[in-house]
């Protein structure tokens, strides 16, 4: 896993946390639910589908440590957030003490001009405003607490800017950028703030989103021959936080790519353009 040193220490954040998780209903967010679980925390579960929240709090139940709760929530609705922040006072009777946004969208396979309007709308409303919401709602509540911590879900897709994805490569670079400019308003304060970038994962990401037929195929080929458990994710993007570390990049090809880009651009974006041309047709 590479990581890039952040701006905070201190003790371990995970442990026992007091956790709001936003798509905890499936996916890397089911396994974040599971593992705050496992280390004694409280988990409020939310996700637009209620049964999904239910299903992971059920799952919670089976553990031997940890509390489950579900909530419905609608991450692209801001007045969703708004109320679950206020749910989330009341059963913690107080802040949380861990924030993770996570509830995301696939959506690619589609060149600039092609994707439509409401694609945009649809990707950016879940995977950045969504996040947007999130921080702005909870940021208040953490710094008011006097400490806590923020982990965002973006993805190595907001710095590779792979062809045919703009939709969701703008997404998620919003979360990047967004986390960053977070992580240097809250310096000298005992907020963390983490940002988790990973390539392909195993999840339902695929099946759930809004994706072309061959750019899915390719997709679900790529997350078994690379991809990581939703597990192993969950767990090493906390135990990162728990190390103050500002990025998590938890697979050696997201770290290539991570430096190419950083070191050769040019280079780069022409690599990706050669490769554009490369994959098959939709």
């Amino acid at each position: 896993m590479f990581t890039l040193f952040g701006l905070f220490g201190g003790p371990a954040r995970t442990a026992d946390a007091k956790a709001v998780v936003t798509g905890a209903g499936s996916g890397i967010g089911r396994s974040f639910a599971l593992e705050l679980a496992r280390r004694g925390g409280e988990v409020i579960c939310a996700d637009i589908d209620a049964a999904r929240a239910a299903g992971t709090v059920e799952l919670i139940g089976q553990l031997p440590t940890g509390k489950g709760h579900a909530v419905q929530c609608d991450v692209s609705d801001r007045g969703a957030i708004e109320l679950l922040a206020k749910q989330a006072q009341e059963i913690f009777a107080g802040a949380p003490t861990l924030v993770i946004n996570n509830a995301g969208v696939g959506i690619g396979g589609k060149p600039v001009g092609d994707i439509g309007f409401d694609d945009w709308d649809w990707a950016l409303g879940i995977n950045l405003w969504g996040v947007v919401y999130g921080c702005e709602v909870f940021t208040p509540i953490l710094r008011e607490a006097g400490r806590g911590g923020i982990i965002n879900v973006a993805s190595a897709a907001g710095f590779a800017a792979a062809p045919s994805m703009a939709a969701y490569n703008v997404s998620k670079a919003g979360v990047m950028s967004l986390s960053e400019t977070l992580a240097a308003e809250l310096n000298g304060t005992d907020i963390a703030v983490t940002v988790l970038c990973p390539t392909f994962v195993k999840t339902n990401v695929f099946t759930d989103g809004r994706i072309t037929p061959a750019s899915m195929n390719l997709s679900q080929q790529l997350a078994r021959w690379t991809g990581l458990s939703a597990d192993n994710v969950a767990a090493r993007t906390l135990d990162a936080h728990d190390g103050g570390r500002l990025y998590v990049v938890p697979q050696l090809d997201a770290t290539v790519i991570w430096h190419l880009k950083r070191h050769f651009p040019a280079l780069y974006v022409r690599g990706a353009g050669l490769l554009g041309r490369l994959l098959p047709d939709n």
